[in-house]
C-alpha cells in the first residue's frame, strides 16, 4: 500500500480513494442530469455549420445593425457588388434554387451580430440583388 504522509497527520491513498471515487460519481451524475449543458459546451468547442449551408465562406462573418440598416435601403436589381460593399463576405452560401422560371438564384446567409440564431439570407439573380428574408434557427 502506498501512503502519503504529511507532518502532523497523514492522508493515505487508501483513505483518499473513496473521496476520489465519490467525486467522479458526483461529476458523472451531474453530467447525466445536465446533458444539455454538456451538449452546448461540446458544440461551442467545435465549429458549427448552419443547417442548409452548402459551403462556409467566412466563419466569423456577422451582420451588424448598421449594415442591416444600410442593406434595407438598397433597391432591387442593384449590382451584387454594391451589396457586397455593405455586407462583405457572407458566413455561408446556400444551395442555388429557381425562384422564377428559367432563372437560377444564388443565396448567401449572414448571422446577426446580436443574435446569431437569426440569419439574413440575401438572394441574387444574374449578379443582381433580388431581395432578402430572415431565417430563424
Amino acid at each position: 500500500m502506498v501512503s502519503m504522509h504529511q507532518a502532523g497527520g497523514g492522508i493515505t491513498l487508501a483513505t483518499a480513494k473513496p473521496f476520489i471515487a465519490g467525486g467522479l460519481m458526483l461529476a458523472i451524475g451531474l453530467l447525466a442530469i445536465d446533458d444539455r449543458g454538456l451538449g452546448r459546451w461540446l458544440t461551442a468547442a467545435r465549429p458549427q455549420t448552419a443547417p442548409g449551408c452548402e459551403k462556409i465562406v467566412q466563419s466569423n462573418s456577422q451582420l451588424s445593425r448598421e449594415q442591416l440598416a444600410q442593406l434595407l435601403v438598397v433597391p432591387e436589381r442593384d449590382p451584387k457588388e454594391n451589396v457586397r460593399k455593405i455586407v462583405a463576405e457572407p458566413y455561408c452560401s446556400l444551395p442555388q434554387l429557381q425562384v422564377r422560371s428559367g432563372v437560377v438564384s444564388e443565396r448567401e446567409a449572414y448571422p446577426m451580430a446580436w443574435d446569431p440564431s437569426v440569419q439574413l439570407v440575401i438572394l441574387y439573380e444574374n449578379d443582381e440583388y433580388a431581395g432578402y428574408r430572415f431565417r430563424f434557427q
